[in-house]
């Protein structure tokens, strides 16, 4: 059954990035970690924004804030 992307909106790593206010290689390292779903188009990534809305929405946990 195919999927409807056609609401779905991506985003490169840098937009991802700049949205998370992090670096273009954490954003990889999320992405190859699989906290962060993506999409492999061609050699870049491409990450649906509701994930990225996600992340962002999640409490910082406290073994961060210990540190």
């Amino acid at each position: 059954m195919p999927r409807d992307l056609s609401e779905v909106r991506f985003l490169t790593v840098a937009e991802v990035a700049d949205m998370m206010r992090v670096s273009k290689m954490t954003v990889y390292r999320l992405v190859h970690a699989g906290e962060l779903p993506a999409i492999r188009f061609g050699r870049s990534f491409r990450v649906p924004e509701s994930a990225v809305a996600k992340v962002l929405d999640q409490p910082i946990s406290s073994e961060a804030s210990s540190a």
